[in-house]
């Protein structure tokens, strides 16, 4: 594995709307790159979208003339919706998933009993990705680790010593996933924390959110040395009944992100929008009393 496997550069860009981390990781100026987990800003009381999360993406990479490769996503987000769409036309690259969002897309259409036409074979994507798949980024090698439990169809990316977690795990002070959408199981997270924190203890994680407790500053990069230590809910020596329990409850106290309805059937398509009404406008769909 050459050194470049083992290094890569992570920049990453929080948006304090929606807590999310986007990133983008290379070898260095002039070099290949992956954007992970885009944002498009949405604006819920309007209805309107904006891209000014997507083109702080847009400036580094230029700024660092990357050449963009892949635009990938960690599971079909429920709180902030793609920006792949955007970021594909202006600076190339392929959209990409773990290959589980089929099971995802098939819950969602009936959920919001979408347009016959609309296809749950995850053919919106450029690629569906499998588990300990390999692909490369430029000079670096990338691998796909599944990590179900939130979603179905959560994977992790790891690129050298960097992870990629997605929703699987939060900063050490803030815990896990939820696992009560549809498809979220909180024995399967478990295993699929377990499987994160089995890996090196120098590796480096870089987390898709960050909630920060107590007036802390945002932070979304840690180790998994620190998770193993200090994680409040997947620490070492908690067991699987013990956490089961405690997502299981914490779950049910939980309000539904404020995205989840607009995201969720527009992620399924790989950010594109629903398809255009006889007027020309998209509309999306609220489903009442329905979830």
């Amino acid at each position: 594995m050459t050194t470049a496997s083992l290094n890569p550069q992570v920049h990453g860009i929080f948006d304090p709307a929606t807590w999310t981390v986007s990133y983008i990781v290379h070898h260095g100026p002039g070099t290949a790159c992956a954007i992970i987990d885009s944002v498009l800003d949405y604006d819920p009381k309007s209805g309107r979208t904006r891209t000014t999360s997507a083109d702080k993406v847009v400036a580094y990479v230029q700024e660092n003339q990357l050449g963009v490769e892949w635009i990938l996503e960690t599971h079909a987000h429920a709180d902030h919706i793609t920006a792949a769409p955007y970021l594909k036309q202006k600076l190339g690259g392929k959209v990409a998933i773990g290959h589980q969002i089929t099971a995802v897309q098939k819950v969602f259409k009936g959920v919001f009993n979408l347009e016959p036409e609309f296809k749950q074979d995850g053919s919106q994507f450029d690629a569906l990705l499998k588990d300990d798949e390999e692909f490369t980024i430029g000079d670096l090698r990338a691998k796909v680790l599944a990590v179900p439990g939130h979603t179905p169809a959560c994977v992790a990316y790891q690129v050298g010593d960097a992870v990629f977690v997605g929703d699987t795990l939060f900063m050490p002070d803030v815990g896990s996933a939820r696992c009560d959408f549809p498809g979220g199981d909180a024995k399967t997270l478990y295993a699929s924390t377990r499987k994160l924190l089995s890996l090196p203890a120098q590796t480096r994680l870089f987390m898709c959110h960050d909630y920060p407790p107590n007036n802390r500053p945002v932070a979304y990069e840690t180790t998994v040395a620190e998770q193993r230590t200090k994680n409040i809910h997947v620490h070492d020596g908690i067991s699987e009944a013990q956490f089961v329990q405690m997502r299981t409850q914490r779950d049910a106290t939980l309000d539904m992100p404020v995205l989840i309805l607009p995201a969720v059937q527009i992620n399924i398509r790989a950010g594109a929008m629903p398809p255009k009404d006889a007027n020309g406008v998209a509309y999306l769909k609220i489903p009442i009393n329905a979830v």
